[in-house]
């Protein structure tokens, strides 16, 4: 894989999930699943900068990279790096107002992140995060990796649901089933061979 490729896509999926995130997302107190969803709901709760919060939050699981996954934790730290530089850069995008419902806004944010992890891992690089956590897991309870990033995401709206609103949740949900089918479908036929960990 070219490097100039490598880097264009982490600088085009960083830009389009920092673009999702504060365009969308924020202004309506929505949240994503996993490790960015975490980073908003500390973000929305305590008026932190949602990127470095994620990548602080970051820092555990490429922790358990460097020693366990050394290739996952290369192909990923600079996605994970971009994309929280970008959330805070585009940071004051947040202002801007599409008067859209928060149902719509919900949806396209939803899949601009998608779009943005999707295109990353078309290119064998990616944001990090929970993928991971689930791969880890997953050698630990013998459960399918799907699953436990199913029952994160589930998790982590549950929590938002809780310390933000009702209403977080149910947009939230929309977001991740938005994001996770976006992804599929930029992911299609793409093997799981070409991204192997070590």
């Amino acid at each position: 894989m070219p490097f100039f490729m490598k880097a264009v896509a982490i600088l085009v999926g960083s830009i389009a999930i920092a673009m999702g995130i504060n365009l969308f997302l924020i202004p309506n107190k929505v949240l994503d699943g996993g490790i960015i969803g975490l980073g908003l709901i500390i973000s929305y709760l305590f008026h932190t900068n949602a990127g470095f919060t994620i990548m602080v939050l970051s820092i555990p699981i490429f922790t358990i990279s460097w020693f366990k996954y050394r290739s996952y934790f290369f192909n990923s730290l600079h996605g994970m790096l971009l994309s929280s530089f970008f959330i805070d850069l585009f940071h004051n995008l947040s202002q801007v107002h599409f008067h859209l419902s928060p149902i719509l806004s919900s949806y396209v944010g939803g899949t601009l992140i998608g779009f943005g992890i999707g295109f990353m891992l078309r290119f064998e690089t990616s944001t990090g995060g929970t993928d991971l956590l689930a791969q880890f897991l997953s050698e630990i309870i013998k459960l399918n990796v799907g699953i436990i990033i199913l029952i994160i995401d589930v998790f982590v709206i549950c929590l938002g649901g809780l310390f933000v609103s009702s209403e977080t949740f149910f947009l939230s949900a929309i977001t991740i089933l938005a994001g996770g089918i976006t992804t599929s479908l930029c992911t299609w036929n793409f093997t799981s061979t070409h991204y192997t960990h070590s």
